[in-house]
């Protein structure tokens, strides 16, 4: 068994979800070793979230984002209201997606569906850097 553990420092991202797929992928080169595992992908912050969704038809993360203004309002008389007025829908949209995802690594490539991406969402309008930490784990090839 390896183990490989990398820390991906991403870019800031307007708000909104992002697909960041091709940046885990650039930062693992040991996956291509691994013939049988597990990726664990785990943002470190409390107002954006990770998901699996669409990689082919942007629409699709433009209305999940949408969707997810809709069900979190700016205006409900949150108590945490300090780091502004997209703080606390943040923390509550994050809590309503995840934090982590674990993605089964197949013959050096990650196993995600032929339409699915790893997404970032940024639920802040003024979010700094992201750090995600990739865990990897796996049975080498030979």
């Amino acid at each position: 068994m390896a183990w490989f553990q990398q820390t991906l420092l991403l870019p800031s991202f307007s708000k909104g979800c992002h697909p960041i797929t091709p940046r885990i992928l650039d930062a693992l080169p040991e996956l291509a070793q691994i013939k049988t595992g597990l990726l664990h992908v785990f943002i470190q912050h409390t107002s954006a979230s990770l998901t699996i969704n669409e990689n082919a038809d942007p629409d699709v993360l433009v209305d999940l984002d949408r969707v997810l203004d809709c069900l979190v309002s700016e205006d409900f008389p949150y108590r945490h209201q300090e780091e502004g007025s997209d703080d606390m829908p943040g923390h509550v949209k994050a809590s309503m997606m995840d934090s982590s995802l674990t993605i089964p690594v197949t013959d050096g490539r990650l196993a995600l569906g032929t339409w699915q991406g790893i997404c970032l969402c940024e639920h802040r309008r003024r979010a700094g850097r992201r750090r995600i930490v990739l865990t990897l784990e796996g049975e080498k090839e030979g």
